[in-house]
């Protein structure tokens, strides 16, 4: 188990290697393996980038709060305007199926998709405008009633993409929430599994259980 001082160390370096994020106002503490970070960025899309870093170290807690660049404020009404012009000339994002609100630079995206990476696109495509101080995707995934067949084309793209791991990864559905568990090798190994498992239709969440053996 790593020490505190180590610990603070990876995520220090772990937010300095990756060239999104300005760590300036970025305070790191740790106490008995539990790291918090506190401070404000500039931007949403900043602080989006510092918890996929960090994610990629683990047990971190996160108070961040986006503090808006002067000359990056905009109105609600022209955050909207750039959301649904975003939106809409996004490939990946199904027409007319997504409504976007804005209160005090937050975006809230609500509709129904078909697919999981639909409403990952719709977030993404959002996420980077001028302005954003957050954004809440209420996105549905249009269920499929047949949790077994979700199951069983999830455990069939487990193997034909990592055959040794897909022995070990358990699968259950429960409507359109799918919970792995289970050991991989890998962390890439974690995430190629949990990526297969959003990609199957009607699925809306996919709670990862899953251990890198050590």
């Amino acid at each position: 188990m790593k020490s505190d001082e180590q610990l603070k160390k990876d995520v220090a370096a772990e937010l300095a290697w990756d060239p999104a994020i300005n760590t300036t106002h970025i305070g790191v503490a740790v106490h008995s393996g539990v790291v918090t970070l506190s401070g404000t960025l500039d931007t949403y899309v900043q602080k989006h980038a510092v918890e996929r870093a960090v994610r990629r170290v683990g047990g971190i807690a996160l108070d961040l709060e986006v503090r808006l660049a002067p000359g990056h404020a905009r109105t609600d009404s022209e955050i909207a305007q750039a959301a649904a012009h975003a939106l809409r000339w996004h490939s990946l994002v199904p027409e007319d199926r997504v409504t976007v609100e804005v209160d005090d630079g937050w975006i809230r995206l609500s509709g129904e998709t078909d697919w999981a990476y639909q409403r990952m696109s719709a977030e993404q495509a959002v996420r980077p405008l001028v302005g954003v101080r957050g954004v809440t995707n209420d996105i549905a995934i249009k269920a499929r009633a047949d949790a077994l067949a979700i199951s069983r084309g999830i455990a069939s793209a487990l193997e034909r993409h990592a055959r040794r791991e897909a022995q070990r990864i358990a699968v259950d559905v429960q409507g359109g929430v799918v919970t792995l568990s289970g050991t991989v090798q890998s962390l890439a190994d974690r995430q190629a599994a949990v990526g297969t498992a959003y990609a199957a239709q009607g699925v809306s969440r996919v709670i990862d259980q899953l251990e890198v053996a050590a």
